[in-house]
């Protein structure tokens, strides 16, 4: 395949095999630098952009070798940190006397199997010349000055860094033809990511098809996704073309697919391998090409350790795996977000344009959010809807004065109470193995996977 290293295996691990093709597949279609290297700093893979014009080397080379031109690694790279906490890392390759650096700008853990990170997929934000052909003053050339994320993505409303790193990684994974999983809590806007990818993907202009798996029983959910022929079983009149047949050549979005039967989870299995359907009640297989995209706002590795959610299958849904944060761990973007919702629902209800009181904006800024942005889009409308004046105050969108109060229904105390006793429990844990998270995970008896899941949601360092 063009852009990779010949030379290089790319793992002897399945699921990291498996997501280093499909970012090949997608990375060798862009324009922007994209390098996969190991823990030793070799180069598993660059795509035409990532080479920037020199000559690749015939046999496997260092990331310092063949850009910079260095004998020994350089002292503070930053992709170090990456294997080292397993977090998604907005980077900062600076100039450190040598007269060169490599344009890091972001860095991806790639998980293998057992949850350890065997491989860094690192974004670069600018274009690297060897030591030597310019000054120190000029090593870097900016590929782009357009903002990350500006095409397409305006849905997505945000500057914070969780929200870069998303839209970052959402314009990586969009010409790939691999699953995606998308995982975070309710209200996130799992479906908005979805439409997103859809979107910017080659597959933009055929159908999007959603799905909720926890709102329809298993048998039925069979026949809506598969179809079903006429007399099937009661009530099949006629035949029925299913969904993943709507969505031939398109998109389907399975959200909340943690709710679904083993049963189902053996038939998903094969659609996505085989690339084929039955529909229910006929033995005759239909050819569909389906990109999958799922979502869930359960951490599946750990339904997969209790056997609730099939391994093979979880593995074949997060080729690409995105983690949506919730709007607690992005206050920043609240105002913008708030302001967003006030324009669409003053439009909606034909209200003047309303504004919301500072003292009220640093109060939603403030509040818990357990629903995300979905809660705040809510509270947003039904302010508009009965707001008496042309300000909106504190107690006009949360019902109280602007001082902070607990919240008083059982349900969010239970959860905010819950979050609290879970944080403090990951930070002892952590505190207690010295900042090893393999042992940290092992004390908490989850899986490591899960545990760096949890420190992101949680913002722990």
């Amino acid at each position: 395949m063009a852009g990779s290293h010949a030379h290089v295996p790319l793992s002897q691990d399945p699921i990291l095999s498996a997501r280093i093709e499909a970012l090949q597949l997608l990375a060798d279609r862009m324009c922007s630098r994209v390098m996969v290297v190991d823990r030793d700093l070799t180069i598993i893979y660059a795509n035409e952009a990532g080479w920037g014009g020199e000559p690749r080397l015939l046999q496997p080379a260092k990331c310092y070798e063949a850009f910079l031109n260095r004998s020994d690694p350089c002292g503070t790279c930053p992709a170090n940190e990456v294997f080292r906490s397993g977090e998604i890392r907005t980077l900062s390759c600076t100039v450190r006397g040598d007269g060169a650096n490599c344009g890091m700008h972001q860095a991806f853990p790639l998980l293998a199997t057992d949850g350890r990170v065997e491989s860094v997929l690192v974004l670069f934000g600018a274009r690297t010349r060897r030591r030597g052909q310019e000054g120190a003053g000029s090593a870097v050339v900016p590929e782009s000055g357009r903002p990350a994320g500006e095409e397409g993505t305006a849905e997505l409303i945000g500057g914070s860094p969780p929200m870069r790193e998303l839209v970052n990684m959402i314009r990586l994974v969009a010409d790939s033809p691999a699953s995606v999983l998308l995982q975070g809590e309710s209200g996130t806007g799992k479906e908005l990511v979805a439409r997103t990818i859809h979107r910017m993907s080659p597959r933009g202009g055929k159908a999007f098809v959603v799905v909720d798996c926890s709102a329809l029983p298993e048998t039925l959910l069979e026949s809506e996704l598969f179809g079903h022929v006429k007399g099937a079983f009661t009530g099949a009149v006629a035949h029925k073309k299913g969904l993943f047949e709507e969505a031939d050549e398109g998109t389907i979005f399975l959200d909340e697919i943690a709710d679904t039967s083993p049963q189902f989870q053996a038939k998903l299995l094969r659609v996505i391998q085989e690339g084929e359907i039955k529909p229910v009640g006929s033995n005759r297989a239909i050819k569909v090409d389906v990109r999958v995209i799922s979502a869930s706002n359960k951490d599946l590795g750990p339904l997969v350790k209790v056997r609730q959610f099939r391994e093979d299958l979880y593995y074949r849904l997060s080729v690409l795996p995105l983690f949506l944060p919730p709007l607690r761990n992005r206050r920043e973007d609240i105002p913008r977000l708030a302001d967003h919702f006030l324009r669409v629902s003053c439009s909606r209800h034909r209200r003047p344009v309303l504004r919301v009181a500072d003292e009220a904006m640093a109060a939603l800024v403030r509040a818990p959010w357990p629903g995300n942005v979905r809660q705040l889009q809510h509270v947003v409308e039904r302010a508009v809807v009965t707001a008496r004046a042309g300000i909106l105050t504190a107690e006009d969108l949360l019902g109280r004065a602007p001082e902070p109060e607990p919240p008083g229904d059982l349900w969010t105390v239970g959860g905010e109470a819950k979050r609290q006793a879970e944080r403090e429990r990951i930070a002892r844990a952590l505190q207690e193995a010295g900042g090893n998270r393999s042992r940290a995970a092992q004390l908490l008896k989850i899986s490591r996977a899960s545990l760096y899941n949890k420190i992101r949601i949680y913002g722990l360092r």
